[in-house]
């Protein structure tokens, strides 16, 4: 079986309970991105999924890709995975939106994690304090943040236990030795719940649009021991560094580029020493309380270092 036919294959088994549709028909606009117009296969997969969903009048969390697998909180460090999970509520939040039903925090023995149920899914309401087993959620990332998505093919069922819930609190004490790609002025899909960072000006998932302007450094921490990637959303981002985004956004105008954003805030925090607190998704510590201590830091040596791992 050819990689496009395995690709309309997947298409058509997400998309067969919703609309009348062939394997063939897939296949064919498949093959015409491909082949005439050279796009790869990934972003032909996205289009061509993208304009069933807009036939069936769908988003994209309301159809799985396909086998959900059951995954632990600490085994969640990538958007757009569908998993099954047993978790405890935590904490219920407040809704922002009228499309979120409900809001709040997830957690099992490795972790806690957001959780957002749309109010068109329909899905029995979860309780504070209660345990439920959450199949065929799919998880996503803001800022280094991740959480899962309660959809219309999500099943819940609740669960007569208990289940201890861990501590995913992270501290670090180390110099930061790198900052790596994707930091400093960057912009984000702007369409609601998605704030995907753009790549030359394209969304992974909604295309060409035009993004918002965001604040953030992903950086390299060497204990000494260990190298830690941690993530300094935009509220940490201007504590470390004293630059507002539009402090940033001026910047980058008068230099007409956004590149000098990072250089600048590179050349003042590489090489400098902090002890950094916060939790842990995935692969990243997020920063939610820094401080800057005193260490022998060598900045060249610390950049050699760096370039080495």
């Amino acid at each position: 079986m050819s990689d496009v036919r395995q690709h309309a294959d997947d298409i058509h088994d997400q998309f067969s309970d919703h609309i009348d549709v062939s394997v063939d028909d897939v296949e064919e606009r498949l093959t015409t991105l491909v082949d005439e117009y050279k796009v790869p296969i990934d972003e032909a997969r996205r289009s061509v999924t993208n304009h069933y969903l807009e036939e069936a009048g769908l988003e994209r969390e309301d159809i799985s890709r396909g086998g959900s697998e059951a995954a632990n909180v600490e085994d969640v460090d990538e958007p757009e995975q569908w998993i099954d999970l047993t978790a405890k509520v935590i904490e219920l939040w407040d809704p922002r939106s009228d499309s979120v039903a409900q809001v709040g925090l997830l957690g099992d023995p490795t972790g806690t994690i957001k959780f957002t149920k749309w109010a068109k899914s329909d899905l029995p309401a979860l309780e504070e304090g209660g345990v439920y087993e959450l199949r065929n959620v799919v998880t996503d990332e803001y800022q280094g943040r991740y959480s899962v998505k309660l959809n219309s093919t999500t099943v819940i069922e609740e669960l007569d236990e208990e289940l201890e819930v861990g501590d995913d609190t992270s501290e670090i004490e180390g110099a930061l030795v790198d900052m790596q790609s994707g930091s400093g002025l960057i912009k984000r899909c702007p369409k609601e719940d998605c704030t995907r960072v753009l790549q030359n000006g394209r969304c992974n998932e909604h295309g060409e649009v035009e993004g918002e302007f965001d604040l953030r450094i992903k950086a390299v921490v060497d204990d000494g021991i260990d190298a830690h990637e941690v993530i300094f959303d935009k509220e940490a981002t201007e504590n470390l560094t004293g630059m507002s985004l539009e402090e940033a956004k001026d910047m980058a105008m008068d230099a007409l580029d956004t590149t000098i954003v990072a250089d600048e805030i590179a050349a003042d925090i590489v090489g400098t020493y902090y002890r950094i607190e916060g939790p842990t998704f995935g692969r990243y510590v997020l920063a939610d309380d820094v401080s800057e201590l005193d260490g022998p830091a060598d900045a060249e040596q610390l950049l050699i270092k760096a370039r080495s791992m």
